[in-house]
Parts: C-alpha cells; sequence; structure tokens
C-alpha cells in the first residue's frame, strides 16, 4: 500500500507547500512510486522520504505501513528509532562547546576525565597471538573520540544486557578500565564508547545533564519536538513498528528493539549519546537543513561555519580506507549517518540538497537495503532536478 502524504486530511496543511522542488511541482508520488515495489515484495514494511533544501522541506511522500500486521499505514509524522545517527547530533552540539573556548578538539580526555589516565593499548605479536599491554605513544584526544580513532572498543562488557541502563560517569568509569585497541589515531573503528564520551564531557564542560544540554542548545531552538530520549505514550502510538528478515527469508517479520530497556518512557533508562534518540523526518530534516545552511536555522546562526567545516569534513587520517568527520561520515561532497535499523540522513552540500530516509529494518536478505536507498535517493534528486 501506498500513502502520500498529501492525501491525509490531516497533514494537508503541511504537505501542499511541499510541491515546489527547484523551480518545477514535483508530480506526487514520485519518489514513493519507485519504493513501493520493495513493499509489494515483502523486503520493507514502509517508508517516510523527505527532501529539502537549505530554505524549505520539498518533498515528504510516505509508502507502505507504519505496522503490517494491524494495517496501520505510513504516516509522515511516524516516529522512528534513528540510532547512531544520534552521534551526529551529539557531536554537533559538542561543538558548541568548543566555539565557547570550554575545551578544544585537540586536548587530552584526561584533561577532563581522569578515569583515563594509565590506559594501554593491547599487545599484539607479529602472530597475532596476544602479549602484554603496551603504553600509548600519544595520549587520546577529543578530536579521537569523534572521529572513531580513539582505540576504545565498541563498548564496554558492563553495557549488558541494553545499552540505555549505564549512567553516563559509570559509562566513562567503564572505558578507563578497558586496555584500547589500538594506538590513537592510527587506525579507525566504529565505536559507541567514543560517543558515549563526548555525552558525558558535555555534563562536565556544561553543567548540564547531557540531555538538557541537547534539548536547550540544538532541539527546541532547530523546532525538533519529536526528538526524545524517552518518547511519552502519546509518542509511542505513532512508532513505526520494526521488522527483519523472517527465518525463510520470504518475507519480513515484526521484531522488538532489543538494544533498548522498556517501558521507553522510563526516565531512568539513560540517554544514550551514541544511540538513544528517537526522531521523525521533519525533525531530522531540520538537523541537516542546519548542517546545509552552514549553521544557520531560519536566520539564526546555531553553530559557526568553520564548525560545520569541521563536523562533515574528513578527519581521519589520509592513509585509512574509512572518511569519517566528527559524528559524520563524509566523502563525495556529502556528509550524514545511518542507524542500526537502517534509517539514514544525507547533507549533499555540492547539490544543496538535504535526504531523509526513515525506515525501521533490523536486518535484510541479503544486502537489499543499500539497493533500496540507493533508488529512494536516485529517486529524489531526479524529482528535485539534481540527478
Amino acid at each position: 500500500m501506498k500513502v502520500l502524504s498529501w492525501n491525509l486530511p490531516r497533514l494537508l496543511l503541511v504537505s501542499l507547500p511541499l510541491m515546489a522542488c527547484g523551480q518545477q511541482p514535483i508530480k506526487p508520488g514520485a519518489i514513493a512510486d519507485r519504493i513501493q515495489p520493495f513493499v509489494d515484495r515483502e523486503l520493507l514494511a514502509g517508508a517516510v522520504m523527505l527532501a529539502a533544501s537549505q530554505e524549505r522541506v520539498l518533498a515528504v511522500e510516505t509508502v507502505g505501513w507504519a505496522d503490517r500486521e494491524k494495517k496501520i499505514p505510513m504516516a509522515a509524522d511516524a516516529i522512528f528509532w534513528i540510532a547512531s545517527q544520534s552521534k551526529s547530533m551529539t557531536a554537533a552540539a559538542f561543538m558548541m562547546l568548543v566555539e565557547e573556548g570550554k575545551v578544544s578538539l585537540d586536548d587530552p580526555v584526561t584533561k577532563y576525565l581522569p578515569e583515563f589516565q594509565g590506559q594501554k593499548v593491547r599487545g599484539k605479536g607479529s602472530d597475532g597471538k596476544a602479549l602484554a599491554p603496551v603504553p600509548l605513544e600519544r595520549p587520546i584526544t577529543i578530536r579521537h573520540l569523534l572521529s572513531h580513532t580513539s582505540g576504545l572498543p565498541f563498548k564496554a562488557p558492563e553495557e549488558e544486557p541494553t545499552l540505555d541502563t549505564l549512567s553516563l560517569a559509570a559509562r566513562t568509569a567503564a572505558y578507563g578500565r578497558l586496555d584500547l585497541d589500538y594506538q590513537p589515531g592510527s587506525d579507525y573503528r566504529y565505536s559507541n564508547a567514543g560517543i558515549n564520551t563526548i555525552g558525558r564531557l558535555i555534563e562536565i564542560l556544561s553543567g548540564q545533564s547531557y540531555e538538557s544540554f541537547m534539548g536547550e542548545r540544538l532541539f527546541r531552538p532547530l523546532g525538533m519536538k519529536d526528538t526524545t530520549f524517552w518518547p511519552d505514550s502519546a509518542q509511542q502510538s505513532r512508532i513505526a513498528t520494526s521488522y527483519k528478515a523472517s527465518p525463510d527469508k520470504k518475507t519480513i517479520v515484526p521484531v522488538q528493539v532489543g538494544q533498548l530497556r522498556y517501558p521507553l518512557e522510563d526516565p531512568t533508562r539513560t540517554p544514550m549519546p551514541a544511540g538513544g534518540l528517537f526522531s521523525t523526518a521533519s525533525d531530522v530534516g531540520n538537523f541537516c537543513r542546519m548542517i546545509l545552511g552552514g549553521g544557520v536555522w531560519e536566520g539564526k546562526r546555531l553553530l559557526k561555519a568553520d564548525s560545520v567545516s569541521a563536523l562533515t569534513s574528513r578527519q581521519t587520517p589520509p592513509e585509512l580506507k574509512n572518511s569519517y568527520g566528527l559524528g559524520f561520515s563524509t566523502g563525495g561532497g556529502k556528509a550524514g549517518h545511518g542507524g542500526a535499523y537502517s534509517t539514514n540522513m544525507t547533507v549533499a552540500t555540492k547539490d544543496g540538497l538535504v535526504l531523509v530516509w526513515m525506515v525501521q529494518n533490523a536486518g535484510w536478505r541479503t544486502d537489499e537495503g543499500k539497493e533500496i536507498l540507493g533508488v529512494f535517493e536516485k529517486a529524489a534528486r531526479e524529482a528535485c532536478g539534481r540527478p
């Protein structure tokens, strides 16, 4: 089933101004029609798709179901667990503290977190066998944390069974007890621990809780009213059901987000900087449009242009394959981030275009998730005259 946002009466006032893309109106369904076959083939339950320029939203379309079993159509204001897209938002908020002179990207982490003192790197022989840990050749810096080059592993053993149990202070204490996987700055390995440590630094440097700082400095100024770590009952009624491939790979079946503790509104759940946020296509679009605008949102500057450039420019060493900025994947004139359940956002700076892809899929049959995302991005670019 395909549902276009401008055909929903309750969204009519929002949808009517979204028709123009460049100088030409978008044909209703131009994007959704390209995704519908994947819904028909039971590869995808549903999606919300948004395209925008810095100045305005250009198109919002929906396709398929928010809940296949209950036959609830996908709505433009559906809420999704955006998981690791939280990293980009955490990094952007942290840069506000850099701008205020409270911290430097090249400061050693031990300047603010003494629990990281005395860390070592796992020793490894030429045959790959473990050896005694060796001293650090250089300290972990803030830049290392933000670019996944710190040497910290993905997470600490204490972060089980869910990712929202330990406080940020307890997390950083656990990270400080770990040996690093490699010398800081010498390699790239994706690490929730690094970004969670940034969240703790936000608390130390600002004197506020991490979640309060995010709300006050980023979410409220950007009008991100449905972006939260603790969706309330009304918001939970709008959360799209998550799916994964069935065991026989013939269809998709519903699945609960196992990385989080329930009930979701429980205030004792820790707001996880590396992946705890829920949001909507509209809210994520607002954030991306601010980034596309070089830090400006609706005429107000939230970040300096230099800060946005640092966030979205490669920070990983040139000899490494992985191109990553500060909380953003980078490369090819684009920056953005994906989430564990297949959500994605792209800021195409050279094209002046924002693309937001909101789905909830915890596992594809093979790698068709990448194919479907590519079809969406191609369709959106063509509809907006930016092929």
